[in-house]
């Protein structure tokens, strides 16, 4: 079964479908209903995380959703209500990225100074938690919750992950030459035993570029599902769901991709890196 969050989101797609086409505004439920509008806008906007079977069902009846079509709609909220394990790491990671990471088929990423949190090695990890601020509880649960996303790899979900690497993001480590040798050394395992995974290296000579606006991903999903973007920013992120968003997103891709070294030349520099003495 596919993200809860990614089920919520398409739930919330599915109910404005079905009110639209019953041919009733927002006000015209509330009013049936003896709901506040809010209510009902929170629940078609996911704001509302966790509607009620109970609440679904009446909105169906509404709309006349019956048999095969309604048990659908209803088993979407079974399944959107469940808590998954990312829920138990919000202090060290952004459920709002990750549940949707969890639902994706394919994801290109630019993490800006940081290596990707999926090609981070555990020692990288701690590197970078601590210097988030984490104590040592926080340190472990990052490195924990990253391990745990990280075996996408290997259960196959994830059917295209496509990262563009700032060579900065290892110059940073570049100090400490036992972690730079294992974080090359797994980029480059990574990068030639899964078919799945594509890295490109931006090299710093490069100079600047349309990535310097910061950090993003975009995702997209399967069964139609309509794509969308998670851009970094402090305190937290925000997820960019809008045609023009995401487009806009897709745009800066694009450029990285192609300033950035091909796949090939990545791993030969790659491979230099790890060998360092």
């Amino acid at each position: 079964m596919t993200s809860p969050t990614v089920r919520r989101r398409r739930l919330s797609s599915e109910l404005r479908r079905r009110r639209v086409q019953a041919g009733m505004t927002l006000s015209d439920v509330a009013e049936e209903l003896e709901w506040s509008p809010a209510k009902l806008g929170h629940i078609e906007t996911g704001i509302r995380k966790w509607p009620s079977v109970m609440e679904i069902s009446a909105l169906l009846r509404l709309y006349g959703v019956t048999g095969g079509q309604r048990e659908a709609v209803l088993t979407l909220v079974r399944e959107s209500r469940l808590r998954p394990w990312w829920t138990e790491y919000e202090d060290v990671l952004s459920s709002a990225y990750v549940g949707n990471e969890a639902g994706a088929v394919a994801v290109q990423t630019y993490a800006g100074i940081f290596v990707p949190d999926l090609l981070q090695v555990p020692d990288y990890t701690a590197r970078v938690a601590r210097s988030l601020g984490h104590g040592e509880d926080g340190v472990e649960r990052m490195v924990a919750s990253h391990l745990k996303r990280q075996e996408v790899f290997e259960d196959g979900g994830l059917g295209s992950y496509q990262a563009v690497l700032e060579e900065d993001a290892l110059q940073r480590v570049s100090g400490d030459l036992e972690l730079l040798r294992a974080q090359a050394g797994r980029l480059v395992e990574l990068a030639t035993e899964y078919d799945t995974v594509t890295i490109q290296l931006l090299p710093t000579s490069a100079g600047p570029h349309p990535g310097y606006s910061g950090p993003f991903s975009v995702l997209e999903f399967d069964e139609d599902e309509a794509a969308l973007a998670y851009v970094e920013a402090p305190p937290g992120g925000a997820v960019v769901e809008s045609e023009e968003g995401v487009r806009s997103c897709r745009k800066v891709w694009d450029a990285l991709s192609r300033t950035a070294a091909t796949p090939e030349a990545t791993v030969g520099i790659l491979r230099r890196m790890a060998l360092l003495t």
